[in-house]
């Protein structure tokens, strides 16, 4: 049986933070300044909020007076952008070999349009298999055939190159 692990950040709070000097930062992030510890629990006990610490590894430690429920919300908010905003980006493959049949190479140019659409990046590989090595010029036909096929859905990422026995391709979405 496996369990899956969280990825949590802890986070040092109120009497757990045991710095002797703090800079002390309010809720809407303004500076307070430079204060001992003793007198950043007191601000935070007479305002009724937490400290938590948010760069430990500045000099002094970075605190921040806000209550720490609301803090955990805004940080996943933000786990959350990040997520989406790097899903949107992805690489998608489309292989081929130089000779392939028309039904296949159609098949390839759709996914290869719905994969542009939603605003991911896709990898062109033309894999030539055996002797084909030897006709490298079919596999810049077809890569050229099929970046025309695409033109009003993406443009090519710099030039194509060849990896051993496979010619390279990506193709990035026009906005």
């Amino acid at each position: 049986m496996s369990y899956k692990k969280q990825n949590r950040t802890y986070y040092k709070t109120n009497y757990y933070i045991n710095y002797p000097e703090v800079r002390l930062v309010d809720e809407n992030g303004g500076q307070i300044g430079v204060l001992s510890i003793e007198e950043a629990r007191l601000k935070a006990k007479e305002s009724g909020l937490d400290l938590v610490e948010i760069a430990p590894k500045a000099k002094p430690p970075v605190v921040k007076l806000i209550d720490f429920a609301k803090f955990r919300y805004q940080e996943e908010k933000k786990k959350k952008e990040e997520r989406k905003k790097s899903k949107a980006g992805e690489l998608k493959e489309v292989k081929m070999t130089p000779f392939i049949g028309e039904g296949d190479y159609e098949t390839r140019v759709k996914r290869a349009k719905r994969f542009l659409t939603t605003g991911n990046k896709v990898k062109l590989s033309i894999k030539f298999l055996g002797r084909q090595i030897t006709k490298k010029e079919f596999g810049h036909q077809l890569a050229d055939r099929f970046l025309k096929d695409l033109e009003e859905f993406g443009q090519p990422e710099a030039g194509r190159k060849f990896l051993g026995k496979l010619l390279i391709q990506i193709i990035t979405p026009k906005k």
